[in-house]
Order: structure tokens, then C-alpha cells, then sequence
């Protein structure tokens, strides 16, 4: 029979490994801040419930997209604490929890990073689709959206467009290659 323990490290390796776990408080601080995210939506639905009568269907429209933006920000905290504390520090052991994300299941880097890209083009999404909602005030004294404004946060959203195609197409070469490899 083989001993389950693992074999001991040299003191160096085991210091380099041991260091992942320095990641535990940023992981810990973004849950903080998931929590943060709560106390903004639900001031934010609280707002919206109070003036739903006094309100335009745009005024309305924009902050039902101001909980949407919220709700996948809170998204894109759960996929990198859960898949970077799964990836980079431990295992979480959730084999056959009913609730288990189906995406942790294969969850690495590569996935995660293209998880991440697609979750930051869908809250770019969102911020463009209100610029393009509110741009009926475009022009007026108060307006905080100018026609540059609006051309740069396209250019933006493009570039991130632009930036999880190449990540997606990058990663999908390197399972080729790593296929090859194998196979040689």
C-alpha cells in the first residue's frame, strides 16, 4: 500500500508554494467588496421603488441598467474569487455540490481569462448601451456626455471586443499545440 502523505519539500520549494496563499486576503477583500456591491443595489432598487411614479420610461430604463451593471459586476467578482482561489490557492473540494458552479468544473487559467474578458465586454455593454439611451441630453448645458465622451467609449468597448477575441483565439492555438505535443 502507498502512503496518501505527500513527500516533503525542500524548504525552498515549500516556501514558494506555501506562498499562494499570500492571495488569500485580496480574495477575502473582494468579498468585501462583493458585499459593498449589495449595499449598492439594493440602495439603487430602494431609489427606483420610490420614484417608479415620477419617473420616465428612460429614467427608469437607465437605472434598471444601472442594477443590471451592478448585478454582473458581482458576477465577474464570484468567477475570480471562485475560479482564482481554485486556480491559484486551493482546492475547494465541491465535487457533487448541488449548488457547484457547472463552469468550475474545468475552470484554469485560460478559461478563466476568457470568462473574465466575456464578462467585462457584457459590463462595457451595458455602460454603452446607457451612454446610448441618456444620449438624448447629448448637447445640453447639464449633459455629462459629449460626442467625444460617447466616441471613446465605443473605441473602448471595441477594444475589448477586439482584446477577448485575441485572448480566445490565443488560448484555443495553445490547445492545439498542446494536442500535437501529446500526440507526439
Amino acid at each position: 500500500m502507498s502512503d496518501p502523505r505527500p513527500a516533503p519539500m525542500n524548504p525552498l520549494p515549500g516556501l514558494i508554494f506555501s506562498s499562494r496563499w499570500l492571495q488569500l486576503p485580496l480574495y477575502l477583500g473582494l468579498i468585501v467588496a462583493q458585499g459593498v456591491y449589495v449595499v449598492l443595489f439594493l440602495k439603487e432598487l430602494w431609489h427606483l421603488i420610490l420614484h417608479a411614479t415620477e419617473w420616465t420610461e428612460q429614467q427608469i430604463m437607465l437605472m434598471v441598467l444601472g442594477l443590471i451593471d451592478v448585478v454582473m459586476i458581482s458576477n465577474l467578482l464570484v468567477m475570480v474569487i471562485v475560479g482564482g482561489y481554485e486556480t491559484f490557492v486551493s482546492r475547494l473540494r465541491l465535487e457533487g455540490h448541488p449548488d457547484q458552479p457547472e463552469w468550475l468544473s474545468h475552470v484554469n487559467a485560460s478559461v478563466l481569462k476568457v470568462k473574465l474578458a466575456m464578462a467585462i465586454i457584457g459590463i462595457s455593454s451595458i455602460h454603452l448601451l446607457k451612454t446610448f439611451i441618456a444620449i438624448g441630453s447629448l448637447g445640453s448645458a447639464n449633459s455629462t456626455y459629449t460626442a467625444q465622451g460617447v466616441m471613446w467609449q465605443t473605441i473602448i468597448h471595441c477594444v475589448f471586443i477586439l482584446s477577448a477575441i485575441g485572448i480566445a483565439y490565443t488560448d484555443k492555438l495553445m490547445a492545439q499545440a498542446s494536442v500535437k505535443h501529446k500526440a507526439h
